[in-house]
C-alpha cells in the first residue's frame, strides 16, 4: 500500500487547516476592529468640529463670514456643525444650502453590537449618503456636537483600513502556519510517517523486516512505537511457531498415513480371530476390534482437523428436517467404548417445511458429532428440536439422556485434544462442531448438563431461515442460550 502523496498527506492538511483557522481568528478580530475604527473616525470629526465651532466665540459679534465658515467646514469635512455648551448656548457653522440628511447616528448611547452593525452596513453602501452624527465632544464631554457630513470619505478610509487588516492577517496566517507546520511536522508527522512505514514494512515482510527501534519519547507517540516493536516481536514469534507446527503437522500426517495402514492390516487379521475355536480369543476379539476402530477414528479426526484450516462453506437452501434425520442415521453407527454398536433413539422434532440457507454437509457434521458424543457417553436417546429467537435467528436444541459431562470435560469443553468426556477420546467432536456453527455466523453453547442428561444449543444467525419460520415456536428468553 503506497504512502499518500504530498498534497494528500497529513502535513498538507495541517498546513491548510492552520491557515484557515488563523484567518478565521482574524475575521473574529476584524469585526470589533472595524467598528472601533469607524467610531474613532467619527470622534475625530467631532473633535475637529468642536474646534471649528469655537472660532465663532472668538469673533466680536459672534458672526463669522461665509467664506471663513466654508473653509472651517471643509477642514472638518462637514456640511454643518452645531456646538451645544453646558449653559445651553449654541454655536453654529453651516453652508448656505446644506444637503438632505439620509441617516442619523447617535454616539451617546450606542452599544458594541450596534457599532459593529453600523460599520458593516456602511461598507455595504453603494450610494453616497449624507449622515448626521450626534455625540459628546472628545475634547470636553460636557459639550455636544451635532454634525452633518458625507459618508463616502469615511467608507474609503474604512476600506483602506480593511485592506491593511487583510494584508496583516495573511502575513500572520502564513507565519503562524509555517511555525505550526514545522512544529507539528517535527513532533507528530515525522514520527507518524515512521510508524506508518514500519507497519507497511511489517505487512509486506513480517519475518524479514529489521526490528523496529522505538524512540525514548514518553508521550502517546512513544507508547505507539513501543507497542509496534512488541507487536513485531510477537508476530515473528508466532510465525516461527507456525513454521514449527507446520513441519510437525507434515510429520504427523506421514506418521498418520502409515499408522492407518498398519491399523487396517491389524483390523483384517483381528476379524479372523473372531472365527477362532478358542472361546477366550472370541471373547476378547470385540474389544480388540473396538480399540482398533477407535484408533482409526482418532487418526481420521486428527487429519480432518489439521487439514480444514479456515472452514469453507457452500451455502444452499436445505430442508432442515431431512438433514437432521440423515445426521441421526450417521450418529447411530457410533460405537460405544466397549465396542458394542450404539442402540440410540434419534427423536427428530424439527417441523416439516423448515428450510435454511446453510452448508448441509458441515451442519450435518456438527449434528453427527453431537450425536456420536452422546452415544459414546452412554445416552439412549437424543432429541432435536428447533426454536425461533425473538428478533430473528434459529436455535437447534440437541438434548440427550446420558449421565452428563464430568467437571474435567466442562472445563475444557471446546478445546481440541483436551475436552473429551470419555477415556480414550480426543475432544475434537465439539471443537469441530463449534467451528462449523461459528463459520455460519452462530455458535455452539452448552445449556445444561446434569445426571438426567445434557443439552446443547446450536445457534444460527438471523436471516438463515428461508421458509417455514411460522412453524417454529418462540424460545423463552429465560431458557435461551443466546445472550441478550
Amino acid at each position: 500500500m503506497p504512502l499518500p502523496s504530498v498534497t494528500r498527506s497529513l502535513s498538507a492538511k495541517l498546513l491548510v487547516l492552520t491557515v484557515l483557522f488563523v484567518l478565521l481568528a482574524e475575521v473574529l478580530i476584524y469585526t470589533p476592529s472595524i467598528a472601533r475604527y469607524r467610531l474613532t473616525y467619527l470622534e475625530e470629526r467631532l473633535a475637529a468640529a468642536h474646534l471649528a465651532a469655537l472660532s465663532v466665540e472668538a469673533t466680536p459679534d459672534m458672526m463669522v463670514a461665509m467664506e471663513l465658515q466654508n473653509e472651517l467646514l471643509a477642514h472638518v469635512g462637514a456640511h454643518a456643525v452645531e456646538l451645544i455648551r453646558p449653559d445651553s448656548r449654541v454655536y453654529m457653522l453651516s453652508r448656505s444650502m446644506p444637503p438632505t440628511v439620509d441617516a442619523v447616528f447617535d454616539l451617546r448611547a450606542t452599544m458594541a453590537p450596534r457599532l459593529a452593525a453600523d460599520a458593516f452596513m456602511a461598507l455595504a453602501q453603494r450610494r453616497d449618503r449624507v449622515i448626521r452624527v450626534i455625540g459628546p465632544s472628545p475634547k470636553d464631554p460636557a459639550f455636544h456636537i451635532d454634525m452633518v457630513m458625507d459618508e463616502r470619505p469615511m467608507i474609503r478610509a474604512m476600506v483602506d483600513f480593511s485592506g491593511r487588516i487583510l494584508a496583516l492577517s495573511v502575513a500572520i496566517s502564513l507565519i503562524a502556519a509555517v511555525l505550526v507546520f514545522a512544529s507539528l511536522t517535527r513532533l507528530l508527522v515525522r514520527p507518524m510517517r515512521r510508524l506508518t512505514e514500519g507497519l507497511v514494512a511489517i505487512r509486506r515482510d513480517p519475518d524479514g523486516t529489521p526490528p523496529f527501534q522505538p524512540s525514548a519519547r514518553s508521550d502517546e507517540i512513544g507508547v505507539a512505537e513501543r507497542e509496534l516493536a512488541d507487536m513485531q516481536a510477537t508476530i515473528r514469534s508466532a510465525l516461527r511457531q507456525r513454521e514449527r507446527l507446520a513441519a510437525l503437522g507434515t510429520a504427523v500426517a506421514k506418521i498418520n498415513h502409515d499408522l492407518r495402514a498398519i491399523l487396517s492390516t491389524a483390523a483384517l487379521l483381528s476379524e479372523r480371530l473372531a472365527e477362532s475355536a478358542d472361546p477366550e480369543v472370541r471373547r476378547v476379539t470385540p474389544r480388540l476390534m473396538a480399540s482398533i476402530d477407535r484408533a482409526v477414528e482418532l487418526c481420521g479426526q486428527t487429519m480432518t482437523y489439521t487439514r480444514d484450516g479456515l472452514l469453507p462453506l457452500a451455502r444452499a437452501e436445505v430442508p432442515l428436517r431431512p438433514l437432521v434425520e440423515e445426521a441421526g442415521a450417521a450418529a447411530l453407527a457410533a460405537l460405544r467404548p466397549n465396542g458394542e454398536r450404539a442402540e440410540l433413539r434419534w427423536d427428530n422434532r424439527v417441523p416439516e417445511g423448515l428450510t435454511v440457507r446453510a452448508d448441509a454437509a458441515q451442519l450435518s457434521r456438527a449434528l453427527v458429532n453431537l450425536g456420536r458424543n452422546a452415544a459414546q457417553a452412554g445416552a439412549e436417546a437424543v432429541t432435536v428440536t428447533a426454536r425461533e429467537r425473538e428478533g430473528g435467528g434459529l436455535v437447534l436444541m440437541v438434548a440427550d439422556d446420558g449421565p452428563g459431562l464430568p467437571p474435567r470435560a466442562r472445563d475444557n469443553l471446546f478445546q481440541p485434544f483436551a475436552g473429551s468426556a470419555r477415556a480414550g477420546g480426543i475432544g475434537l467432536g465439539l471443537a469441530i462442531a463449534r467451528e462449523v456453527l461459528r463459520a455460519h455466523g452462530g455458535d455452539l453453547r452448552l445449556v445444561e448438563s446434569t445426571a438426567a442428561g445434557t443439552v446443547f444449543a446450536l445457534e444460527l444467525p438471523p436471516g438463515i431461515v428461508v421458509e417455514g419460520a411460522g412453524q417454529l415456536g418462540e424460545m423463552p428468553i429465560s431458557d435461551s442460550p443466546i445472550p441478550h
